[in-house]
C-alpha cells in the first residue's frame, strides 16, 4: 500500500554501505522510520531531503503492520537550511527533536505535536535566538504528552506554592514539594513565585502571540533551569522506570 503524508526528518541512520533508515515526526503516522535505498549514492534522488529538520512530502509503501517501509519519494517543502547552519540553534532544535524520539510512541499520529514542532521552526528562520520559542515548545510539548512538571502545587500533599520566598523543585519528583512534606531541601533548585506564576502564563499563551510578548531574562532562566533539568532526568531513564507518570 502507497501512502503520502508531511514529515520532518528527526534523524537518519546509516545501514549497510549505500541505505539510511530515516525517522521522521509526520502529520498523519505520528513517529515514523522508513528505509531508503542508497540514498548515499552521489545520484541519488533524495538528494539533501533526508537531512535533520528537512520539511517534506514524503512517500512510502508498505503493509499497515510493516516495521519498517521503504521510502518511495521525497519531495521537499522546507529544507529549514539556516536552522543547521547556526550551530548554537542546531543544538536548541536537536533538544526539540530528541523529545520527539524519546516520548512519542510509533505510528501513533499526534497532528498537534507535528503542528508545534512545525510552526516553532518556521517561527526560528526569523528568530535564531528566541529563548523563548525553546522554552515554549518543551513545556508544551510535556503538556501535550503529559509529562509536564507540576508546579502549581505540592506534589505530595497539593498546598499551593508560597505567595512570597521560594519555592522548592524537585527534580525526582517532577514537582514542587512543601517543606512540611519533605524536610530536607538539600538537592531542590529554588523557584521565586514569579518563575511559578510566569510558568503558568506560558503555557495560556497562543503560539501566535509569542512574538509580541518581550519575557523577563531572570525568569525565562529560572523556568529553563527547571525545565531542561526534568529533561535531562527523564532522558536519562527508561520512561517506565523513571518514576514519572503522565498527568
Amino acid at each position: 500500500m502507497l501512502n503520502r503524508t508531511e514529515g520532518i526528518v528527526l534523524k537518519n541512520t546509516i545501514f549497510g554501505e549505500a541505505d539510511l533508515i530515516v525517522t521522521y515526526l509526520t502529520r498523519d503516522f505520528g513517529l515514523l522510520n522508513v528505509f531508503a535505498k542508497s540514498p548515499r549514492k552521489i545520484k541519488s534522488r533524495f538528494g539533501s531531503s533526508l537531512e535533520p529538520l528537512t520539511y517534506s512530502m514524503l512517500s512510502f509503501i508498505g503493509k499497515e503492520d510493516a516495521n519498517l517501509p521503504r521510502l518511495t519519494q521525497s519531495d521537499i517543502i522546507r529544507p529549514f537550511h539556516a536552522l543547521r547552519e547556526d550551530f548554537r540553534c542546531l543544538v536548541s532544535t536537536s533538544e526539540m527533536l530528541e523529545l520527539n524520539l524519546h516520548f512519542l510512541p510509533e505510528r501513533e499520529d499526534n497532528e498537534e505535536i507535528f503542528e508545534l514542532l512545525l510552526n516553532i521552526l518556521l517561527k526560528l528562520e526569523s528568530d535564531r535566538s528566541g529563548k523563548l520559542l525553546y522554552l515554549y515548545y518543551k513545556m508544551k510539548f510535556l503538556e501535550i504528552t503529559g509529562y509536564l512538571p507540576r508546579l502549581d502545587m505540592c506534589g505530595r500533599c497539593g498546598r499551593k506554592p508560597v505567595s512570597n520566598g521560594s519555592n522548592n523543585f524537585y527534580i525526582s519528583h517532577g514537582s514542587i514539594i512543601c517543606n512540611a512534606c519533605i524536610g530536607s531541601n538539600s538537592d531542590a533548585i529554588k523557584l521565586s513565585q514569579s518563575a511559578v506564576k510566569f510558568y503558568k502564563s506560558i503555557l495560556q499563551w497562543r503560539f501566535t502571540a509569542l512574538e509580541r510578548i518581550r519575557a523577563p531574562e531572570n525568569l525565562l532562566t529560572e523556568i529553563a533551569c527547571v525545565m531542561d533539568s526534568h529533561i535531562r532526568y527523564m532522558l536519562a531513564k527508561p520512561l517506565k522506570s523513571s518514576g514519572f507518570s503522565k498527568t
